[in-house]
Order: structure tokens, then sequence, then C-alpha cells
């Protein structure tokens, strides 16, 4: 099912639930799918359903997770910042599934957690240093023939079954997002992509990944003009 509602900014939702994914990115105008089973998060896509359809992706951070604090009950910190989607389309499986689409809105930075519901997490959000999320990206200054020769060799080397030709065919900004959000970079790099103050410098990061990744990979680089 496919919802027409379009959200404005001061309609955002002061606490969002949080989906904390490790290795997940959802980016402002960028599309993720997800399929939701676990019994917490199905009940927190039913409440979202219910009301605005907003959701938070964020990641854990490992990283700060405080020495002794193991287990599959201890919940991990998270990174400070994360991007607010809204639940673009959804279809229940006969299993009792939900497969949702995200349309990613803008970014928030984390104020606070507040007291989980339903067994998922929530939190105390801050818009505003991303208001311009919202707005129709601009051109920016994009080298895009080169990064098309970057692109190619790590989906190869990756053995990643998406077609170049198909990317070809995306704009600049759907190109940047798409190819950020479904490459296999470490959370970290996922995370930095995501902190990323514009489109252009987006672009610059994810630049440095491909052809990084193709050099850790051993597949030969892009060829040089």
């Amino acid at each position: 099912m496919r919802s027409p509602v379009q959200t404005r900014y001061e309609d955002l939702p002061q606490e969002i639930p949080i989906f904390p994914l490790s290795g997940a990115l959802l980016l402002p105008w960028g599309r993720l799918p997800l399929n939701i089973f676990e019994p917490r998060y199905l009940n927190m896509t039913l409440d979202a359903l219910r009301a605005g359809r907003i959701l938070g992706m964020i990641q854990p951070d490992y990283d700060k997770t405080p020495k002794g604090v193991a287990g599959k009950h201890a919940e991990p910190p998270v990174y400070a910042t994360g991007c607010a989607g809204r639940i673009a389309s959804f279809e229940e499986t006969e299993d009792g599934r939900l497969q949702i689409v995200l349309k990613g809105l803008l970014r928030f930075r984390v104020l606070e957690e507040v007291g989980a519901v339903g067994g998922y997490r929530r939190v105390r959000v801050a818009y505003d240093d991303f208001k311009t999320d919202l707005e129709p990206q601009i051109p920016i200054d994009f080298d895009r023939k080169g990064f098309l020769e970057r692109l190619g060799p790590y989906l190869e080397a990756h053995a990643m079954p998406v077609g170049i030709e198909v990317l070809k065919g995306l704009s600049d900004t759907t190109l940047i997002t798409s190819v950020a959000m479904i490459c296999p970079f470490d959370p970290r790099e996922k995370q930095a992509l995501l902190e990323a103050p514009t489109l252009a410098g987006r672009a610059k990061i994810l630049l440095a990944l491909l052809q990084m990744g193709v050099f850790e990979a051993g597949a030969p680089d892009a060829p040089r003009q």
C-alpha cells in the first residue's frame, strides 16, 4: 500500500522511534526497503503507520559500548546523527512480516533517549541543522564520468548484481544517494557519508571509498585518461 502524504518540516515529530541497524544507511531523497519481522520492530512499524509514518534510521555505535555491557538484552549506544524517513509503502506477508519502503526525509541529531514503547527505542531529536535536506537538490560540480569509471570496477570487485547501465540513467543526486546506500561499506564509512554536510561533500567521500574498495579487493583500478 502506498501513501500520498507529504511531510512538512513543521509537522515533524520531536520524538521518534528508531531502528538501530548496523550498516544500513538512509539518506535524504533515498529509498530504503526493509523486511520487518522482529516483534518489537513490528510494533514500531504498526505504531508509526498509525501516527505520521515517521521512523528514524540510525546506526549502533559499538565503539562506545561500555566495557562489561554485553549480551542480547544490552542496548548499544547509537550515533548522534541519524535520518528520519517516512513509510512510503508497506505490504504484509502471509507469514506476518511487514515489507516497507522508507523514503529519506532529513537528518536529525539525537538529544536524548526517552522511554521505550512496545519494546522499541525512542529518542527526542532536533532537525534544525538539516532543514535544507527537505529542499530540492541543486546541481553540483560533479565529475560524473570519473565517478562511473570508479563505480564499474567496484561493482565488479564486490560481485554486486547492479547494472551499471541502469545507474547511468539516474540523475546526479539519485546516483550519489543510491550508490552510497547500496554499497557494502564499513558502518563508520556509512556514517561518514550520512554526516557529509553537502551532496558535493558526500560525492567526494564516496569517490574515495569506491577507489579504496577496488584496491582492497585486489581488482584492477579504473582506467586513467
